[in-house]
């Protein structure tokens, strides 16, 4: 009993263990542990975090603020003055009191030039922080689609790779054969072993792609990777991109690009800064009001209490600061400068960018298509050539030719696949289009 219960016990151990290597993860679960664990995902949202703070601290500059100053200290005070009645000698005194004041001031700004256009900038600031982490998200959809099907491609170059390689070994075993009946070349032979030794080595690059792949995957995942779900020919759509043209693509872009928002937000932050750098010439004004007590101020009022209040308000006139303020108020002028070239360049390299993904995707439709034509074609051509080889119409090179031909346009069509959809989600990344559910329907070109 002992023995069939740990007999047991090892065959269902074994099936867990085989099941867990088989469980096989998915595009969307890869996006979904990449949004959780992502290092670069998760460094940009605790800054936009960080960077929506600087609105409520100018919103708080603007509001009063209330203080309590109270001090308490222990005097101790010794003096000399002349005695009046004996020229020459001095009269030493000794004074030991306690002194303290309370102080409650609230205080409002009236006029602050500089605390409206501090406020203008952090709106700007917050605005900057969300199109960033918003460009940031869509940038992370961007690289697990492109990671995960890098892993995909390079699975299936090195299972291309491993086909063609046992075609080549098949024909060095059929040629060597031949060639002992009599009825082959070592030509033969040795064209089939050099074709079958290059496949070898490439298998070995293949399998050290397949590791790498897997790696950049895994790094995004925070998880290992193992098996990935395959691509499902028959269920991916192959469609131009919509809008049809680029001029439409870039006009979406111009009005939701997470990329150029943020760039208007830096814009519009330099502007700000500039008023506030300006303001320095500007008085300000504030209401203050102001309740006080205190005990023995000085020693001419010792053991004497006094309760004060005060409202009023109090006026700063900047006069002359040496040219600091001219000085700020011309860094910040270079630094919008500096921004409103960066929005226009950033606009610029966009439109390229958009017309290379869109030529991307509408010659990618036209490529795979042609593609598949080829490897039918291709593997046409391998059937009639081996026909032709039996009977005597073709010579054995001619089938390794064809066999290697057939093996190329495989592996173009699977490269093809690959960026015909990495230059759609690219496309609408750019032109800030691209959501959570394109995720999903890409997903559902995978076999589950």
């Amino acid at each position: 009993m002992t023995r069939d219960l740990l007999r047991a016990v090892a065959v269902a151990a074994a099936t867990a263990c085989a099941a867990s290597a088989a469980w096989s993860i998915d595009l969307a679960e890869a996006y979904r542990l990449a949004s959780e664990r992502d290092a670069t995902i998760r460094a940009s949202r605790a800054t936009s975090e960080a960077g929506r703070e600087r609105l409520p601290q100018a919103r708080a500059s603007l509001l009063p603020s209330v203080s309590i100053n109270s001090s308490r200290f222990k005097n101790d005070l010794d003096s000399k003055t002349p005695n009046p009645l004996v020229p020459g000698q001095e009269i030493n005194n000794q004074d030991r009191y306690n002194s303290n004041n309370d102080t409650f001031v609230i205080r409002q700004p009236l006029f602050r030039k500089a605390l409206t256009a501090q406020y203008r900038s952090a709106e700007a600031v917050a605005a900057d922080a969300n199109a960033t982490l918003e460009r940031d998200e869509q940038s992370l959809v961007v690289r697990v689609t492109g990671a995960y099907f890098e892993a995909l491609l390079a699975e299936d170059q090195l299972e291309l790779i491993g086909l063609q390689k046992a075609a080549y070994a098949g024909q060095v075993d059929a040629a060597t054969k031949a060639f002992r009946a009599g009825a082959g070349t070592r030509t033969d032979i040795d064209d089939a072993q050099a074709r079958y030794d290059l496949a070898v080595a490439q298998e070995v690059e293949a399998r050290e792609n397949v590791d790498l792949t897997r790696r950049q995957l895994q790094v995004l995942i925070d998880q290992p990777v193992t098996t990935l779900s395959k691509l499902n020919v028959s269920r991916m759509q192959l469609t131009p991109p919509a809008p049809a043209t680029t001029q439409e693509w870039l006009s979406l872009a111009e009005a939701a690009s997470p990329e150029l928002m943020s760039a208007r937000a830096q814009v519009e932050a330099a502007r700000a800064d500039v008023d506030k750098a300006r303001s320095g010439h500007y008085p300000t004004l504030d209401a203050v009001a102001q309740v006080s007590r205190s005990t023995s101020e000085n020693v001419t009022r010792l053991n004497t209490s006094y309760y004060q209040k005060q409202i009023g308000v109090q006026l700063t006139v900047p006069i002359f600061q040496g040219g600091y303020v001219n000085s700020q108020a011309r860094e910040a002028l270079a630094l919008l400068e500096r921004s409103e070239s960066r929005l226009e360049e950033l606009r610029r390299d966009l439109g390229v960018r958009i017309h290379k993904e869109f030529k991307g995707v509408t010659e990618g439709v036209l490529k795979v298509r042609a593609l598949e034509q080829a490897v039918r074609s291709s593997e046409q051509v391998l059937v009639s050539t081996r026909r032709s080889f039996e009977a005597g119409a073709r010579t054995r090179i001619d089938i390794l030719n064809a066999e290697q031909q057939a093996g190329q346009a495989r592996r173009d069509l699977s490269q093809a696949r690959l960026t015909y959809m990495l230059s759609r989600v690219r496309l609408k990344a750019l032109a800030g289009g691209l959501k959570v559910e394109n995720i999903d329907e890409m997903n559902g070109w995978l076999q589950h």
